[in-house]
This record gives C-alpha cells, sequence and structure tokens, in this order.
C-alpha cells in the first residue's frame, strides 16, 4: 500500500452484557474453531495490515498476552473504563511513530468481519476516503476507518460513543460489502 493504514483493534471493554458480573472475559471465550475471540478478530486484520495496534485494559486477564502472540502492539489503556474514546484516543496516540496515513478501528469482539472487507476498507483508505464504513442492504456496520484528516477530531474525543459523531458529522464513503460480520458481535453465549 502506498498509503499507511494502521490497524486498530479496541480489547479494552469489560463486556458487562456478555457477563454482568465480571467473572468470564468474552474476548477470552473460544470460537467453534476454538480461537479465542480477540484472536480472531486480530488475525483478520494481521491479514490484512502490516501493523495492528491492540488496545487492553489494565488486568486484562491474559488478552494482551494473547493478541502479542499473535502478533499485535499491545496497549494498555490506563484509563479504558471511561468509555471507548479513551481507548481509540490512547491507540491514536500510541500509533503515531508507525507515521500512519490513515487508522482502520476494528473491534475485538468482532470476529466474523471478512478478511475481504477489511482489505476493500483499507483500500478506500489508500485511495483517499476520509472516513471509511462498510455497508450492506443500506445499513453501515464495523470496522470503521479514518484517514490522516481527522486526527485532531479523533484525539478530541471523550466519553462512550467513539466516533460516532464523525461518522453522522463528515463525508462517508460507504464500502459496499456482502459480509454479515460487519453487524455481529459477541454481546452473549449465544453469539459464540
Amino acid at each position: 500500500m502506498s498509503a499507511r493504514v494502521v490497524g486498530i483493534l479496541l480489547a479494552a471493554g469489560r463486556g458487562r452484557r456478555f457477563d454482568p458480573l465480571g467473572q468470564r472475559n468474552k474476548l477470552l471465550q473460544l470460537l467453534p474453531g476454538g480461537q479465542p475471540v480477540a484472536v480472531a478478530s486480530a488475525r483478520k486484520l494481521l491479514a490484512v495490515l502490516d501493523t495492528v495496534i491492540a488496545v487492553v485494559p489494565p488486568d486484562d486477564g491474559g488478552v494482551g498476552a494473547l493478541l502479542a502472540a499473535a502478533g499485535c502492539d499491545v496497549t494498555v489503556c490506563p484509563d479504558a473504563d471511561s468509555g471507548m474514546a479513551a481507548s481509540l484516543v490512547h491507540a491514536l496516540r500510541e500509533s503515531l511513530p508507525f507515521r500512519p496515513d490513515a487508522w482502520l478501528v476494528a473491534l475485538g469482539d468482532m470476529p466474523y468481519v471478512e478478511s475481504a472487507t477489511l482489505r476493500k476498507l483499507a483500500d478506500a483508505l489508500v485511495g483517499g476516503a476520509p472516513i471509511a464504513a462498510p455497508l450492506m442492504h443500506g445499513r453501515r456496520g464495523n470496522p470503521v476507518g479514518f484517514g490522516r484528516i481527522h486526527l485532531e477530531d479523533l484525539l478530541a474525543l471523550s466519553g462512550d460513543q467513539g466516533a460516532r459523531r464523525l461518522l453522522q458529522t463528515c463525508p462517508v464513503t460507504e464500502v459496499a460489502v456482502d459480509d454479515a460480520g460487519i453487524f455481529r458481535d459477541i454481546d452473549t453465549l449465544a453469539d459464540l
């Protein structure tokens, strides 16, 4: 790729919907193929991008070690519990030494996104899309990519909304895909 796209894997959520008591980390649960959820998500990104920064919380129960073994650059976000924006901002800051032109932001609990979808999004970013989002049946999904033009706005995010405001107020290149994985996250045992 001529432009440098860095992957960001957000794996710092506590998964309270999956286990309200906090005893089972959903990112460590095994998928039917035997891979932990977070590792499957990371491997999809790593198949497309050279650099993937994975953000984990303190006391992650071993998620970070698994992601590092898979090939991610792992970083601990000390204030991950304050919301998704804190994790995203932390990862963006950690990515700056890699001199990225764009970021593809994926969620650690979405292992069913197809590699072809990730490739199309990365290609859109390389082609100059300021924001790229997958679209299927008229509905946007995840992951979402951001060009460097949005870095300042991304670094100013706070709370649990992540970059939703940018998606609502800025032009978005919608990338047509045939991939139900863009809507499928792991929120319950049945989702595995």
